[in-house]
C-alpha cells in the first residue's frame, strides 16, 4: 500500500488532487497578482502543471475528495460509508469521522467480533494477541470517532488534517488484519505438501 499525502494548504509536496500524483505544488498568492483581498490562493502541481484552487485554508477546486482511495482489500460491508466519508471530508470533518466510526464498527464484524461494544471488541482482538500497533489505530479511531458524535475533550468540528488521517488509519488496519494474513496463507499452502506434513509433526510434540 503506497503512502498517500493528501492536499494540505500551503505543503510544499503532497498528492495532487487532480492528477493523483505525488509531487511538488509551487504556491501563488492570488491576493498580491490581482491587488485586491480574495483570500485565494492557487497551488500548481509540477507533474500535471495543473492548479487547485484554496480560499481561507480549504481546498475549493477541483471538489474532489482528498481523501486516500479505500484499500483494495476493504470489505464490501464498509466501503460505502468509506467513499461517503470521503466525499464530506472537506465540508464536515466532524460528519467524516462520525461516518468512520460506523465503518470501523462493521470491520469489527469482518474480523470476527461482534461490533456492538467496539471497545470490548478492541479488548477481545488484543486478548487474541493483536499487534499493538493495530490495537493503537483501532482506538485511535475508535476515541476520535465517538467525540465527532458525543463532543467531550476533543473538537474535530474543523479539523480536517485530523480527520483525514482517520482514512489512513482504517487502511492500515485492513492491510494489517486482512491482506497480511491472506498473502502469507496463500503463501504457506503453495509450499510441497512434504514440507507441510512435516511443519505439522513438528508442532504436535
Amino acid at each position: 500500500m503506497s503512502l498517500y499525502h493528501p492536499p494540505s494548504f500551503n505543503k510544499n509536496s503532497f498528492n495532487c488532487s487532480v492528477c493523483g500524483v505525488y509531487a511538488k505544488q509551487e504556491w501563488v498568492n492570488r491576493d498580491k497578482a490581482f491587488g485586491y483581498h480574495l483570500y485565494l490562493q492557487v497551488a500548481q502541481c509540477s507533474h500535471c502543471a495543473k492548479y487547485s484552487y484554496w480560499h481561507e485554508k480549504n481546498l475549493i477546486y477541483p471538489d474532489k475528495s482528498v481523501a486516500p482511495l479505500p484499500h483494495e482489500d476493504m470489505p464490501d460491508s464498509i466501503i460505502d460509508d468509506y467513499q461517503e466519508a470521503a466525499s464530506i471530508l472537506s465540508r464536515s470533518p466532524r460528519g467524516s469521522a462520525a461516518l468512520l466510526r460506523l465503518a470501523l464498527q462493521k470491520l469489527m464484524v469482518e474480523l470476527g467480533e461482534h461490533g456492538k461494544d467496539i471497545n470490548r471488541d478492541i479488548g477481545s482482538l488484543v486478548s487474541k494477541g493483536l499487534n499493538p500497533l493495530v490495537q493503537k489505530s483501532l482506538d485511535i479511531l475508535r476515541v476520535i470517532g465517538n467525540e465527532s458524535v458525543h463532543p467531550g475533550t476533543m473538537n474535530i468540528k474543523d479539523n480536517q488534517e485530523v480527520a483525514t488521517s482517520l482514512f489512513g488509519i482504517i487502511n492500515l488496519i485492513v492491510q494489517e488484519q486482512i491482506t497480511n494474513p491472506k498473502m502469507i496463507e496463500s503463501i504457506y499452502a503453495s509450499l510441497p505438501a512434504g514440507k507441510l506434513d512435516g511443519i505439522t509433526q513438528r508442532d504436535s510434540r
